[in-house]
């Protein structure tokens, strides 16, 4: 299983990559249905001048529309314990599964997810460094990020 979540996380990272590139935060999600990626997001709040583009939520919008039965079969995947907002999106699709690459850096409402959702820490060094270094180079944009 374990080597199952690490496929989907390396694509998150890569999502994570590719917004520090742009000149945002790296933070990256996957939501994974039947073993596929359907859709893909990085935290793009800087690159689009967004209140709300976290990773999760850019990741969702890029899903696409599904069914309410289709969320219910899905697992999402973020380098980073998802926040509050993030977390209400996932309560509010009933995603039963959260998989996190790191909550050493930013730990989000993980006891309010616990009631209905699945979490798994995977606690990934690759995160958590990626993480880390950016909090050190740009602590302005990470504390707007998370509202300080």
């Amino acid at each position: 299983m374990r080597e199952k979540h690490l496929k989907f996380m390396k694509a998150a990272v890569a999502e994570a990559r590719k917004g520090l590139r742009e000149g945002g935060i790296p933070i990256g999600a996957v939501l994974v249905k039947g073993g596929r990626i359907i859709g893909r997001g990085h935290n793009r709040r800087v690159q689009k001048k967004s209140a709300i583009l976290h990773a999760e939520m850019d990741c969702l919008e890029n899903a696409g529309r599904l069914k309410a039965a289709d969320y219910r079969k899905c697992v999402i995947y973020s380098t980073l314990s998802p926040c509050h907002m993030c977390t209400g999106a996932i309560l509010l699709y009933r995603i039963p599964t959260v998989v996190i690459g790191e909550n050493r850096t930013f730990k989000g409402p993980e006891s309010y997810s616990g009631k209905s959702v699945k979490l798994i820490n995977l606690d990934l060094p690759e995160c958590r460094e990626l993480m880390e270094r950016f909090i050190g180079e740009r602590p302005e944009l990470w504390n707007e990020d998370i509202g300080e």
